[in-house]
C-alpha cells in the first residue's frame, strides 16, 4: 500500500470498473492519506482522522465493487455491511459493534493465511511424517485405542506418534517399511487409501457470539482455526482417505509452527491502521421524524453507529479495538431520501460525499468487454471448459448493452446486473447443451439476442417477471 499513489489505485480499479472516476479518485486519496499520516510524528498522527466517504448512486453502478477490488489493492481487512441488519440498543436486531469483531475475524484470517504460507514446506514435511506413521501402525494391526494411547502419553513431545513395537519385526525392517511409505507419499501414489489418523477436536468456542447476517467480507482467506489452547482441545480418531489427511496434518503442524500471538498483534495493527467498513444501504436507516414504528429504530442505528464511526473502544474476544482510524465508506441509492435527511451528526462522520453516475448504453457495453473480469471473458471461459468455443460478436455486445440500457429505462434501474440476467437469458439453450457440442465453435450475433429477447422485450408485462 505504501507504494502506491491515488493515480496507481485508480488505474488498478480501472482494470475492473468502469467510469465513476469520482468515486475512484476520492477512496485513492483516502487511502494515500493513510500512508502520509503513518509519516506524521506520534503527538500529530494520532490527531489525524480519516475522511469518510458517502458514495450515492443507484444500484448496480459499482458502489460495492469499488470499495471490494480497492481493499484487495492495498491489502486492507475488508467487510461489507448491511444498515438495514441492525436495530437500535434494545430492538431485536444485530450490534453494531460486531461489526468491528467481524472485521478483525476477518483480519485473523488474512495473517493466518499469510503466515500458513511462510511455514507450509516445514508443516507438510512434519504431516508426511506423522502420516507415515500412522499408515505403518494400521498396515501392522495397531488399534486407534492403543496409537491414541501412546500418542497421549508423549503428545507434542515431537512431530510424529511413536511407533509401537511388534513382535518378530526388527527395529531396521520396520525403518524401511516407513521410508518406503514415505516415497509413495510424496509421489501421491496413496492419496485414496483410507488411514485412521489422529486429530485435535476444539471445543465450543465459549466468544463464538457470530449469527453471520449481514456481513460480506473479501474472499475470507484463514483456514477458520482459532488459537485457544488453554480450552484443552480433544483428541479423536478419524478416518480419512490419504489426501484428506494430510490437508488436515498439514494444519495442525502449521498451528504449531505459527506465533499466534504474534498473529493476533498483526491482525489488531490491520484493524486500526488500515480497517474499511463499507456500510450498505445507509439510505434505508433514514427516519421520516414520525413518534413511533420502524423509523424510530432507524434513527437509533445511526446514533448507535456514531461512536465506532467517530472512534471508540470496542471489546473482542481477542482484546480491545480503538476503530478512529479505521476507513468507513457509506452508500445508499437514497431514491426518495437525501444525505441531507440524516441525522447531523451522522452526516458529520461522512464529511465526504461522492455521486455515482448512472449507466448508459455505451459504458454497459464497456462494462462488457473492457474489464479484466468482464461478463463475455467469463462465459466464454465457462463453455471453454466443457470443449465449446463462444464468440460473441461485437454487435451482439451491442445489441445486449442496448436492451440492457431500455429495461433499465423502463422498469427499475439496477444498473450492470441487468447485464447478467440478459446474458444468461441469451446463452441459456447453450448452457444447457454444452455437454453435448464439445468441439464446436457458436457464434453469437445480433440477431441470435432479437430472436432470443425481442419478445420478452417488447411485452412489457412479461419482461417485468423475466428480465
Amino acid at each position: 500500500m505504501d507504494s502506491l499513489t491515488p493515480a496507481e489505485i485508480v488505474a488498478a480499479l480501472d482494470k475492473y470498473i468502469i467510469g465513476q472516476r469520482d468515486a475512484k479518485r476520492a477512496i485513492a486519496v483516502a487511502l494515500r492519506s493513510r500512508m502520509r499520516r503513518a509519516l506524521l510524528p506520534e503527538d500529530l498522527r494520532d490527531e489525524v482522522s480519516p475522511k469518510n466517504i458517502l458514495l450515492i448512486g443507484p444500484t448496480g453502478v459499482g458502489k460495492t465493487e469499488i470499495a471490494r477490488r480497492v481493499a484487495k489493492i492495498v491489502d486492507a481487512p475488508f467487510i461489507k455491511v448491511e444498515a438495514t441488519r441492525f436495530t437500535e440498543v434494545g430492538f431485536v436486531g444485530r450490534d453494531v459493534e460486531s461489526i468491528i469483531r467481524d472485521l478483525l475475524e476477518v483480519s485473523v484470517d488474512q495473517v493466518d493465511a499469510r503466515q500458513f504460507e511462510d511455514v507450509r514446506v516445514e508443516a507438510e514435511r512434519a504431516a508426511e511424517e506423522r502420516l507415515a506413521t500412522y499408515i505403518l501402525q494400521q498396515r501392522e494391526g495397531i488399534s486407534p485405542t492403543r496409537r491414541s494411547a501412546a500418542a497421549r502419553r508423549g503428545r507434542r513431545g515431537a512431530a510424529a506418534p511413536a511407533v509401537a513395537e511388534q513382535p518378530g519385526v526388527s527395529a531396521e525392517a520396520r525403518r524401511q517399511q516407513r521410508q518406503g511409505i514415505l516415497v509413495q507419499l510424496r509421489d501421491k501414489q496413496l492419496e485414496s487409501e483410507m488411514v485412521e489418523i489422529e486429530v485435535e477436536v476444539a471445543p465450543p468456542d465459549p466468544f463464538d457470539f457470530h449469527e453471520g447476517d449481514g456481513h460480506e467480507a473479501v474472499e475470507p482467506a484463514g483456514r477458520g482455526r482459532r488459537p485457544f489452547p488453554q480450552l484443552g482441545p480433544e483428541r479423536r480418531v478419524r478416518r480419512l482417505p490419504v489426501a484428506d489427511a494430510r490437508r488436515v496434518l498439514t494444519e495442525e503442524e502449521a498451528d504449531r509452527l505459527i506465533d499466534w500471538d504474534g498473529v493476533l498483534d498483526e491482525a489488531i495493527r490491520r484493524v486500526e491502521d488500515g480497517g474499511i467498513v463499507f456500510l450498505d444501504e445507509v439510505d434505508k436507516i433514514v427516519g421520516d421524524g414520525g413518534e413511533s414504528g420502524p423509523n424510530v429504530s432507524d434513527e437509533g442505528v445511526q446514533r448507535d453507529l456514531l461512536p465506532i464511526v467517530e472512534g471508540a473502544t470496542v471489546t473482542t474476544r481477542y482484546g480491545p479495538i480503538k476503530t478512529d482510524h479505521i476507513l468507513f465508506i457509506g452508500a445508499g441509492a437514497f431514491n426518495g431520501v437525501k444525505p441531507s435527511d440524516l441525522i447531523p451528526e451522522f452526516q458529520g462522520r461522512f464529511p465526504l460525499r461522492v455521486e455515482l453516475d448512472p449507466l448508459d448504453e455505451e459504458a454497459l457495453y464497456a462494462i462488457l468487454t473492457e474489464p479484466a473480469n468482464s461478463l463475455s471473458r467469463q462465459y466464454t471461459a465457462l463453455l471453454a471448459t466443457e470443449g465449446v468455443t463462444l464468440v460473441l460478436a461485437d454487435d451482439a455486445l451491442h445489441e445486449i448493452a442496448a436492451l440492457a440500457a431500455t429495461l433499465n429505462e423502463r422498469q427499475e434501474d439496477i444498473g450492470a446486473r441487468r447485464l447478467a440476467t440478459i446474458m444468461e437469458r441469451t446463452l441459456e439453450d447453450l448452457s444447457f447443451e454444452a455437454p453435448t457440442r464439445s468441439g464446436e465453435t457458436v457464434t453469437i450475433d445480433a440477431a441470435f439476442v432479437r430472436e432470443r429477447l425481442g419478445d420478452l422485450v417488447e411485452d412489457e408485462d412479461l419482461s417485468n417477471y423475466i428480465l
